[in-house]
Protein backbone atom coordinates (compact mmCIF):
# COMPACT_ATOMS: atom_id res chain seq x y z
CA UNK A 1 0.00 0.00 0.00
CA UNK A 2 0.95 3.63 -0.39
CA UNK A 3 3.01 5.37 2.25
CA UNK A 4 1.60 8.56 3.81
CA UNK A 5 3.18 10.96 1.32
CA UNK A 6 3.22 8.54 -1.61
CA UNK A 7 0.85 9.41 -4.47
CA UNK A 8 1.19 6.40 -6.74
CA UNK A 9 2.71 2.96 -7.14
CA UNK A 10 3.03 0.34 -9.88
CA UNK A 11 3.28 -3.25 -8.68
CA UNK A 12 4.56 -6.10 -10.84
CA UNK A 13 2.73 -9.35 -10.14
CA UNK A 14 -0.58 -11.09 -10.59
CA UNK A 15 -3.44 -9.04 -9.21
CA UNK A 16 -5.08 -11.73 -7.09
CA UNK A 17 -1.87 -12.38 -5.14
CA UNK A 18 -1.08 -8.68 -4.79
CA UNK A 19 -4.59 -7.73 -3.66
CA UNK A 20 -4.45 -10.40 -0.95
CA UNK A 21 -1.60 -8.39 0.55
CA UNK A 22 -3.79 -5.29 0.82
CA UNK A 23 -5.82 -4.40 3.88
CA UNK A 24 -9.59 -4.64 4.18
CA UNK A 25 -11.48 -1.57 2.90
CA UNK A 26 -8.27 0.21 1.91
CA UNK A 27 -9.20 1.22 -1.67
CA UNK A 28 -11.83 3.84 -2.57
CA UNK A 29 -12.39 3.00 -6.23
CA UNK A 30 -11.39 0.24 -8.65
CA UNK A 31 -11.37 0.89 -12.39
CA UNK A 32 -10.07 -1.75 -14.76
CA UNK A 33 -10.26 -3.58 -18.06
CA UNK A 34 -9.07 -7.19 -17.79
CA UNK A 35 -7.71 -8.96 -20.86
CA UNK A 36 -10.68 -10.20 -22.89
CA UNK A 37 -11.10 -13.94 -23.27
CA UNK A 38 -9.16 -15.51 -26.18
CA UNK A 39 -8.65 -12.12 -27.81
CA UNK A 40 -4.98 -11.14 -27.35
CA UNK A 41 -1.64 -12.38 -26.17
CA UNK A 42 0.39 -9.86 -24.23
CA UNK A 43 4.08 -10.10 -23.44
CA UNK A 44 3.25 -12.56 -20.62
CA UNK A 45 1.55 -15.08 -22.90
CA UNK A 46 3.37 -18.02 -21.29
CA UNK A 47 2.63 -16.90 -17.73
CA UNK A 48 0.07 -19.22 -16.17
CA UNK A 49 -1.28 -16.31 -14.13
CA UNK A 50 -2.29 -14.29 -17.18
CA UNK A 51 -6.04 -13.84 -17.50
CA UNK A 52 -7.73 -14.43 -20.85
CA UNK A 53 -5.89 -17.54 -22.06
CA UNK A 54 -8.23 -20.06 -20.41
CA UNK A 55 -9.28 -22.93 -22.69
CA UNK A 56 -12.91 -22.78 -21.50
CA UNK A 57 -14.83 -19.50 -21.20
CA UNK A 58 -16.35 -20.72 -17.93
CA UNK A 59 -12.89 -20.86 -16.40
CA UNK A 60 -12.36 -17.27 -17.52
CA UNK A 61 -15.57 -16.21 -15.77
CA UNK A 62 -14.56 -18.04 -12.60
CA UNK A 63 -11.08 -16.48 -12.60
CA UNK A 64 -12.52 -12.97 -12.95
CA UNK A 65 -15.18 -13.66 -10.32
CA UNK A 66 -12.49 -14.77 -7.85
CA UNK A 67 -10.41 -11.68 -8.61
CA UNK A 68 -13.30 -9.28 -8.10
CA UNK A 69 -14.46 -10.98 -4.93
CA UNK A 70 -11.01 -10.26 -3.54
CA UNK A 71 -11.34 -6.72 -4.89
CA UNK A 72 -14.61 -6.43 -2.99
CA UNK A 73 -12.79 -7.16 0.27
CA UNK A 74 -10.27 -4.36 -0.18
CA UNK A 75 -12.85 -1.84 -1.41
CA UNK A 76 -14.32 0.59 1.12
CA UNK A 77 -18.00 0.06 1.96
CA UNK A 78 -18.89 3.18 -0.02
CA UNK A 79 -16.54 2.32 -2.90
CA UNK A 80 -17.19 1.52 -6.55
CA UNK A 81 -15.91 -0.92 -9.14
CA UNK A 82 -15.94 0.09 -12.82
CA UNK A 83 -15.37 -2.89 -15.11
CA UNK A 84 -14.79 -2.58 -18.86
CA UNK A 85 -15.24 -5.74 -20.93
CA UNK A 86 -15.58 -6.41 -24.63
CA UNK A 87 -17.43 -9.33 -26.20
CA UNK A 88 -16.13 -12.32 -28.15
CA UNK A 89 -17.30 -14.44 -31.08
CA UNK A 90 -16.64 -18.17 -30.83
CA UNK A 91 -17.64 -20.56 -33.62
CA UNK A 92 -19.61 -17.71 -35.22
CA UNK A 93 -21.65 -17.17 -32.03
CA UNK A 94 -21.50 -13.97 -29.97
CA UNK A 95 -20.63 -15.10 -26.44
CA UNK A 96 -22.29 -12.37 -24.40
CA UNK A 97 -19.13 -12.47 -22.29
CA UNK A 98 -19.49 -9.09 -20.53
CA UNK A 99 -22.91 -10.04 -19.24
CA UNK A 100 -21.81 -13.56 -18.27
CA UNK A 101 -19.16 -11.97 -16.04
CA UNK A 102 -21.52 -9.26 -14.75
CA UNK A 103 -24.20 -11.79 -13.81
CA UNK A 104 -21.63 -13.90 -11.99
CA UNK A 105 -20.56 -10.87 -9.94
CA UNK A 106 -24.19 -10.02 -9.19
CA UNK A 107 -24.78 -13.61 -8.07
CA UNK A 108 -21.88 -13.12 -5.66
CA UNK A 109 -23.21 -10.00 -3.98
CA UNK A 110 -22.15 -7.09 -6.16
CA UNK A 111 -24.83 -4.48 -6.91
CA UNK A 112 -24.92 -3.33 -10.54
CA UNK A 113 -25.77 0.39 -10.79
CA UNK A 114 -25.09 1.14 -14.46
CA UNK A 115 -24.30 -0.56 -17.73
CA UNK A 116 -22.52 2.15 -19.68
CA UNK A 117 -22.22 1.69 -23.42
CA UNK A 118 -18.85 2.91 -24.65
CA UNK A 119 -19.45 3.93 -28.26
CA UNK A 120 -15.99 3.84 -29.78
CA UNK A 121 -17.11 5.91 -32.77
CA UNK A 122 -15.69 3.45 -35.30
CA UNK A 123 -15.95 -0.29 -35.80
CA UNK A 124 -14.13 -3.33 -37.12
CA UNK A 125 -14.18 -3.91 -40.87
CA UNK A 126 -12.96 -7.51 -41.09
CA UNK A 127 -16.24 -9.44 -41.09
CA UNK A 128 -18.52 -9.65 -44.13
CA UNK A 129 -21.63 -11.32 -42.70
CA UNK A 130 -22.51 -9.25 -39.62
CA UNK A 131 -22.59 -5.64 -38.49
CA UNK A 132 -19.46 -3.89 -37.28
CA UNK A 133 -18.52 -3.91 -33.60
CA UNK A 134 -18.91 -0.35 -32.32
CA UNK A 135 -19.21 -0.54 -28.54
CA UNK A 136 -18.10 -2.13 -25.28
CA UNK A 137 -19.65 -2.34 -21.83
CA UNK A 138 -18.50 -0.49 -18.72
CA UNK A 139 -20.27 -1.84 -15.65
CA UNK A 140 -20.53 0.21 -12.46
CA UNK A 141 -20.73 -2.06 -9.39
CA UNK A 142 -21.03 -1.14 -5.71
CA UNK A 143 -20.84 -3.09 -2.45
CA UNK A 144 -23.80 -1.48 -0.70
CA UNK A 145 -26.86 0.61 -1.50
CA UNK A 146 -25.24 3.68 0.04
CA UNK A 147 -22.01 4.63 -1.69
CA UNK A 148 -19.90 7.69 -2.47
CA UNK A 149 -21.24 9.54 -5.51
CA UNK A 150 -20.42 13.17 -6.22
CA UNK A 151 -23.01 14.03 -8.86
CA UNK A 152 -22.11 17.72 -8.88
CA UNK A 153 -18.61 16.93 -10.19
CA UNK A 154 -19.89 15.36 -13.40
CA UNK A 155 -23.05 17.31 -14.21
CA UNK A 156 -23.45 18.56 -17.75
CA UNK A 157 -24.30 22.26 -17.88
CA UNK A 158 -27.45 23.02 -19.88
CA UNK A 159 -26.82 24.73 -23.20
CA UNK A 160 -30.17 26.56 -23.06
CA UNK A 161 -31.21 28.96 -20.30
CA UNK A 162 -34.59 30.37 -19.22
CA UNK A 163 -35.40 33.69 -20.87
CA UNK A 164 -37.92 36.50 -20.66
CA UNK A 165 -40.47 36.77 -23.51
CA UNK A 166 -43.00 39.59 -23.57
CA UNK A 167 -42.19 40.35 -19.97
CA UNK A 168 -42.70 36.75 -18.80
CA UNK A 169 -39.98 34.31 -17.80
CA UNK A 170 -40.20 30.99 -19.67
CA UNK A 171 -38.19 27.79 -19.31
CA UNK A 172 -35.18 26.86 -21.44
CA UNK A 173 -37.42 25.00 -23.89
CA UNK A 174 -40.13 27.64 -23.96
CA UNK A 175 -42.54 26.35 -21.31
CA UNK A 176 -44.45 29.27 -19.79
CA UNK A 177 -47.00 27.32 -17.76
CA UNK A 178 -50.04 28.83 -19.51
CA UNK A 179 -51.17 25.57 -21.09
CA UNK A 180 -50.71 23.65 -17.85
CA UNK A 181 -52.74 26.27 -15.96
CA UNK A 182 -55.56 26.01 -18.53
CA UNK A 183 -55.52 22.20 -18.30
CA UNK A 184 -55.78 22.34 -14.51
CA UNK A 185 -58.66 24.83 -14.49
CA UNK A 186 -60.63 22.91 -17.14
CA UNK A 187 -59.96 19.46 -15.72
CA UNK A 188 -62.92 17.21 -14.93
CA UNK A 189 -60.64 14.66 -13.24
CA UNK A 190 -59.22 16.83 -10.45
CA UNK A 191 -61.09 17.85 -7.34
CA UNK A 192 -61.20 21.53 -6.42
CA UNK A 193 -58.58 20.93 -3.74
CA UNK A 194 -56.34 19.10 -6.20
CA UNK A 195 -56.70 21.98 -8.67
CA UNK A 196 -55.70 24.45 -5.99
CA UNK A 197 -52.66 22.33 -5.04
CA UNK A 198 -51.64 21.90 -8.69
CA UNK A 199 -51.79 25.63 -9.43
CA UNK A 200 -49.77 26.41 -6.31
CA UNK A 201 -47.14 23.83 -7.31
CA UNK A 202 -47.05 25.30 -10.83
CA UNK A 203 -46.60 28.84 -9.48
CA UNK A 204 -43.83 27.68 -7.15
CA UNK A 205 -42.05 26.02 -10.08
CA UNK A 206 -42.34 29.15 -12.24
CA UNK A 207 -40.94 31.21 -9.38
CA UNK A 208 -37.93 28.89 -9.13
CA UNK A 209 -37.30 29.37 -12.85
CA UNK A 210 -37.36 33.13 -12.33
CA UNK A 211 -34.95 32.80 -9.41
CA UNK A 212 -32.56 30.66 -11.46
CA UNK A 213 -33.00 27.47 -9.42
CA UNK A 214 -34.68 25.50 -12.23
CA UNK A 215 -33.84 25.45 -15.92
CA UNK A 216 -36.86 23.57 -17.29
CA UNK A 217 -39.84 21.48 -16.23
CA UNK A 218 -42.69 19.27 -17.40
CA UNK A 219 -46.04 18.78 -15.66
CA UNK A 220 -48.23 15.69 -15.87
CA UNK A 221 -51.90 16.02 -14.93
CA UNK A 222 -54.24 13.13 -14.21
CA UNK A 223 -56.71 12.47 -17.02
CA UNK A 224 -54.73 14.55 -19.54
CA UNK A 225 -51.25 13.02 -19.67
CA UNK A 226 -50.18 9.58 -18.55
CA UNK A 227 -47.27 8.57 -16.32
CA UNK A 228 -44.08 8.41 -18.35
CA UNK A 229 -42.99 4.81 -17.80
CA UNK A 230 -45.90 2.90 -16.31
CA UNK A 231 -49.39 3.45 -14.98
CA UNK A 232 -49.01 0.60 -12.50
CA UNK A 233 -48.93 2.18 -9.04
CA UNK A 234 -47.22 -0.92 -7.63
CA UNK A 235 -44.05 -0.31 -9.64
CA UNK A 236 -44.17 3.38 -10.58
CA UNK A 237 -43.80 6.11 -7.99
CA UNK A 238 -44.92 8.68 -10.59
CA UNK A 239 -48.10 6.73 -11.29
CA UNK A 240 -48.81 6.60 -7.55
CA UNK A 241 -48.19 10.36 -7.27
CA UNK A 242 -50.57 10.96 -10.17
CA UNK A 243 -53.24 8.84 -8.51
CA UNK A 244 -52.87 10.39 -5.06
CA UNK A 245 -52.19 14.06 -5.91
CA UNK A 246 -53.60 14.41 -9.39
CA UNK A 247 -50.33 15.74 -10.84
CA UNK A 248 -46.56 15.66 -10.66
CA UNK A 249 -43.82 17.98 -11.91
CA UNK A 250 -40.47 16.89 -13.34
CA UNK A 251 -37.87 19.61 -12.75
CA UNK A 252 -34.51 20.10 -14.44
CA UNK A 253 -32.10 21.90 -12.15
CA UNK A 254 -30.17 24.92 -13.36
CA UNK A 255 -26.92 23.37 -12.08
CA UNK A 256 -27.06 20.80 -14.88
CA UNK A 257 -27.91 17.15 -15.33
CA UNK A 258 -26.09 13.85 -15.02
CA UNK A 259 -24.45 12.39 -18.13
CA UNK A 260 -26.21 9.57 -19.95
CA UNK A 261 -25.12 5.95 -20.11
CA UNK A 262 -23.81 6.13 -23.68
CA UNK A 263 -20.31 7.61 -23.91
CA UNK A 264 -18.96 8.62 -27.31
CA UNK A 265 -15.19 8.37 -26.91
CA UNK A 266 -12.60 7.32 -29.49
CA UNK A 267 -10.42 4.48 -28.08
CA UNK A 268 -6.99 5.92 -28.94
CA UNK A 269 -5.45 7.98 -26.19
CA UNK A 270 -3.39 11.06 -27.01
CA UNK A 271 -0.61 9.31 -25.12
CA UNK A 272 0.53 6.39 -27.35
CA UNK A 273 4.25 5.66 -27.05
CA UNK A 274 4.09 1.99 -26.09
CA UNK A 275 3.58 -1.53 -27.40
CA UNK A 276 0.33 -2.12 -25.51
CA UNK A 277 -2.52 -2.91 -27.91
CA UNK A 278 -5.52 -2.10 -25.68
CA UNK A 279 -5.15 1.25 -23.95
CA UNK A 280 -7.81 3.09 -21.97
CA UNK A 281 -8.31 6.66 -23.19
CA UNK A 282 -8.03 8.86 -20.11
CA UNK A 283 -11.26 10.65 -21.05
CA UNK A 284 -13.08 7.37 -20.35
CA UNK A 285 -11.87 7.52 -16.75
CA UNK A 286 -12.92 11.07 -15.93
CA UNK A 287 -16.54 10.40 -14.90
CA UNK A 288 -15.82 7.27 -12.82
CA UNK A 289 -13.01 8.96 -10.90
CA UNK A 290 -14.73 12.32 -10.30
CA UNK A 291 -18.05 10.73 -9.36
CA UNK A 292 -17.02 7.76 -7.22
CA UNK A 293 -13.63 8.49 -5.68
CA UNK A 294 -13.28 11.24 -3.07
CA UNK A 295 -10.49 13.79 -3.44
CA UNK A 296 -7.16 12.32 -2.36
CA UNK A 297 -8.77 8.87 -2.34
CA UNK A 298 -7.07 5.81 -3.81
CA UNK A 299 -7.90 4.41 -7.25
CA UNK A 300 -6.73 0.88 -8.04
CA UNK A 301 -6.37 -0.75 -11.46
CA UNK A 302 -5.65 -4.50 -11.06
CA UNK A 303 -4.84 -4.81 -14.79
CA UNK A 304 -3.08 -1.48 -15.22
CA UNK A 305 -1.18 -2.01 -18.48
CA UNK A 306 0.66 1.19 -19.33
CA UNK A 307 -0.90 3.18 -16.53
CA UNK A 308 -3.86 5.12 -17.96
CA UNK A 309 -5.97 4.73 -14.80
CA UNK A 310 -3.20 5.81 -12.45
CA UNK A 311 -2.32 8.72 -14.73
CA UNK A 312 -5.94 9.91 -14.83
CA UNK A 313 -6.30 9.51 -11.06
CA UNK A 314 -3.27 11.70 -10.41
CA UNK A 315 -4.39 14.39 -12.83
CA UNK A 316 -7.77 14.49 -11.08
CA UNK A 317 -6.34 14.86 -7.56
CA UNK A 318 -6.48 11.23 -6.44
CA UNK A 319 -3.84 8.65 -5.63
CA UNK A 320 -3.28 5.63 -7.85
CA UNK A 321 -2.10 2.04 -7.68
CA UNK A 322 -1.54 -0.13 -10.72
CA UNK A 323 -0.92 -3.88 -10.79
CA UNK A 324 0.32 -5.69 -13.88
CA UNK A 325 2.13 -8.92 -14.67
CA UNK A 326 4.34 -7.16 -17.16
CA UNK A 327 7.50 -5.53 -15.86
CA UNK A 328 7.84 -3.82 -19.26
CA UNK A 329 4.41 -2.21 -19.02
CA UNK A 330 5.08 -1.03 -15.48
CA UNK A 331 8.31 0.62 -16.62
CA UNK A 332 6.40 2.39 -19.38
CA UNK A 333 3.69 3.42 -16.89
CA UNK A 334 6.26 4.80 -14.44
CA UNK A 335 7.95 6.82 -17.18
CA UNK A 336 4.58 8.08 -18.31
CA UNK A 337 3.58 9.34 -14.88
CA UNK A 338 7.00 10.81 -14.08
CA UNK A 339 6.59 13.18 -17.01
CA UNK A 340 3.98 15.19 -15.12
CA UNK A 341 3.77 13.90 -11.53
CA UNK A 342 6.26 16.38 -10.09
CA UNK A 343 4.17 19.29 -11.36
CA UNK A 344 1.05 18.04 -9.53
CA UNK A 345 2.25 17.62 -5.95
Amino acid sequence: MLETEQKYEFITGDCLTEMKRMGDKSINCIITSPPYWAMRKYDNAENEKEVGNEMDYRDYIKVLTDIFMEAKRILTDDGSLWLNLGDKYNNKALMGMPWRVALSLMDNGWILRNDVIWNQMKGTQSCKDRLRDMYEHIFHFVKSKKYFYNADEIKVLPTLKPKKVNGQMISATGVSGKKYRKMIVESTELTEQEKENAIKALDDTLMKIQQGEINDFRMTIRGIQRAWHSEDTEISGRAKELRDKGFYIMKMGASGFLPGDIWNIVPEDTWRKDSHCAVFPEELLRIPILATCPENGIVLDPFSGTGSTVSAALRLGRKGIGIDLSEEYNKIANNRVKQFANTLF
